[in-house]
């Protein structure tokens, strides 16, 4: 058998794993039968979790390794790091103010604890340093011959964000799942891209929906959060903090511009302990 605790961070939710737990199993493989919806426990992906320091002395710090829905390694999850956070601050009886350091594979993030909720359940409230942008513009030539200029931003995993002017978010009347599908896999991004489409609501509010590598349609993305932010931050005159609202609710991203580090703000919630056929 094998322990797990389940967690969202607004409706994107994740599995986190003692590697201990996970020794001697093919972890992707692991992956896509736990987070199968129907079959298995289901959510978008495994975080697997090791210990480098409980905090005495010193700062509490972890290690994750994340694999998405179908087996395949990400480098980091915003959110997965925050139910990852969460499930820390639990562990260690962390209250505001406190800092949890996370080592990912697109580096260390430091996650503070700005408040801790046991009302119903157990919920935080983080603020997490999501690292120093990269952004660039980019035009996407699609089979159909479309063409899709966006805004290419790096937070650590790679997107692709695009700015809409539809209440259904679709590009010249096709989908954005349709859209999300095509330019995730597209041959100008080898190691496939997470795709995000941006409504502009005013200068401090947009609204997003998220093509997820090796997820698809997801409710939220931390990361897709901070890529969108960041875009609409750095070329369509929105101001910091914005506030970026997915499906599964809205988040807050502080960045005072190129250069300097991005800040995510948002909940993470634990939902459930079990354990899992082996």
């Amino acid at each position: 058998m094998i322990s797990f605790t389940k967690a969202h961070a607004c409706g994107n939710d994740f599995l986190i794993i003692m590697e201990d737990a996970a020794s001697g199993h093919d972890w992707a493989a692991l992956t896509q039968r736990l987070c199968a919806r129907n079959t298995g426990i289901g959510a978008d992906g495994i975080e697997f979790f090791a210990w480098i320091n409980k905090g005495n002395p010193g700062p509490a710090s972890g290690r994750i390794r994340l694999h998405n829905a179908d087996g395949s390694i990400a480098e980091i999850s915003g959110n997965g790091t925050r139910c990852v956070a969460a499930w820390m601050a639990a562990a260690l009886d962390s209250g505001p103010g406190d800092a949890l350091h996370i080592e990912t594979d697109a580096g260390m993030r430091i996650c503070k604890v700005n408040a801790v909720s046991a009302a119903n359940g157990y919920s935080v409230e983080v603020t997490t340093g999501m690292g120093v942008p990269a952004i660039g513009s980019k035009i996407v030539k699609l089979a159909g011959g479309m063409q899709i200029s966006g805004t290419e931003v790096s937070t650590g995993n790679p997107h692709f964000v695009i700015v809409v002017d539809s209440a259904d978010f679709s590009v010249e009347g096709r989908p954005w799942q349709s859209i999300g599908a095509e330019i995730c896999t597209h041959a100008d991004f080898p190691h496939q891209t997470n795709v995000e489409f941006v409504c502009i609501r005013n200068t401090k509010e947009i609204q997003i929906r998220i093509f997820e590598r090796g997820v698809g349609p997801t409710t939220s993305s931390g990361t897709g959060s901070s890529a969108s932010a960041a875009a609409m931050l750095s070329l369509h005159h929105c101001t910091s903090p914005l506030t970026v609202i997915a499906p599964g609710g809205p988040q807050t991203v502080a960045w005072r511009g190129p250069g300097t580090e991005l800040h995510l703000t948002g909940p993470a919630s634990l939902i459930a302990r079990g354990e899992a056929w082996s």
